[in-house]
């Protein structure tokens, strides 16, 4: 061998190992290499400039249903476990390594703020339950729509639970906005998590301000009207009418048409009234009555207070259950339906507040 080659090939020689201690990768790291050969119970792969790795063993075993899926000359990346085991090879995991870069990709989603259909798997009282790509998450109830959020009064734990098992089975358009590796978890949100958008939103509504909605859905304590594409506001049951509502779903249906008035925006959300916009009843009899006067009123419902006396439609004052000596007292005296003669004891028409008792 001439004396200029021997140099060369002592040159190559020393970059080779130059460049393989200088690079030369960690445990936990991920690496790519071409898949040489796959045995009955190991997979070996050129990792040049590093040497040759191997995947046998229990990393074997977790990674069957990806090994079935690969053969030789195949590029795979890998993640290593062990730098060089005592036969000097690189030991590799693929299952460890698939994970990994399912990992990166939610990372990756979160930053793109990636949309994505997913199924819901289950629910309970906290949320959703969700899976993509192997990976549970979790939904919380707070990060849901207006379409989706439970309807439920005074938030009674039960009543959501029960709202969000509807759900289960259905597909819904999420985000992944927090990983949780260690736990093996993810954190979805089906809403756009943009404060600054939401109350770019809400700057357009103001309270007074009159609005065209559609009913969007229907609850025992009042109606959810659509003000635009994500966006709902409550009509809470007191402010559907005048008078007494017992079911809300005996006035509307979704998707009717109706007129609100704006009476409050808080904590993001809107509240809103359809009796505001017709006219108040009480305002008759503004100057007209006084306590002490003697009315005629029928008897429209009991509550836990007592009887509710209506005297014209959306105008009702309590007969208290202290004025007789039981409740199944003034149940018996004032019968449902049935005209009888009363005493105003408080009358303030503004506050729409009005007080009876019983004349015999």
């Amino acid at each position: 061998m001439l004396k200029d080659e021997t140099l060369v090939e002592e040159n190559l020689i020393l970059k080779s190992i130059v460049d393989r201690s200088a690079s030369r990768p960690e445990v936990d790291s991920l690496i790519e290499g071409e898949v040489i050969s796959v045995e009955k119970s190991s997979v070996y792969v050129d990792l040049s400039p590093f040497g040759a790795g191997i995947i046998y063993g229990r990393e074997f075993i977790n990674a069957k249903d990806i090994i079935k899926k690969i053969s030789p000359g195949d590029i795979i990346k890998a993640k290593i476990v062990d730098i060089e085991n005592e036969d000097g090879y690189i030991e590799l995991s693929l299952k460890e390594a698939k994970q990994a870069l399912t990992w990166n990709e939610a990372e990756k989603a979160i930053k793109e703020k990636t949309v994505m259909s997913l199924e819901i798997k289950d629910a309970n009282k906290g949320g959703l339950i969700l899976e993509w790509q192997g990976i549970l998450g979790f939904l919380p109830a707070s990060q849901l729509k207006a379409d989706h959020y439970p309807r439920v009064l005074d938030s009674d734990k039960d009543k959501i639970l029960k709202e969000l098992k509807k759900l289960v089975g259905q597909h819904i358009s999420v985000m992944i906005i927090s990983t949780l590796p260690k736990e093996g978890k993810l954190i979805f949100s089906e809403k756009d998590n943009n404060p600054e958008e939401k109350r770019e939103i809400l700057s357009k509504y103001t309270v007074g301000q009159e609005l065209d909605c559609t009913v969007a859905g229907l609850v025992d304590f009042g109606v959810f009207l659509k003000l635009e594409d994500g966006l709902e506001g409550l009509v809470h049951i007191s402010e559907l009418d005048w008078g007494l509502v017992e079911d809300p779903r005996a006035m509307f249906k979704v998707g009717d048409k109706v007129r609100a008035k704006v009476i409050e925006i808080k904590d993001g959300k809107i509240s809103l009234s359809i009796k505001a916009l017709k006219e108040n009843p009480w305002k008759e009899f503004e100057g007209k009555l006084k306590k002490g006067d003697i009315i005629k009123g029928i008897v429209i419902k009991y509550n836990k207070h007592g009887a509710l006396v209506s005297i014209r439609e959306g105008v009702a004052g309590l007969v208290h259950n202290s004025t007789f000596s039981s409740e199944s007292k003034l149940r018996e005296k004032l019968e449902l339906g049935k005209n009888y003669n009363f005493q105003i004891t408080l009358f303030e028409p503004k506050d729409q507040k009005m007080t009876l008792v019983y004349l015999e």
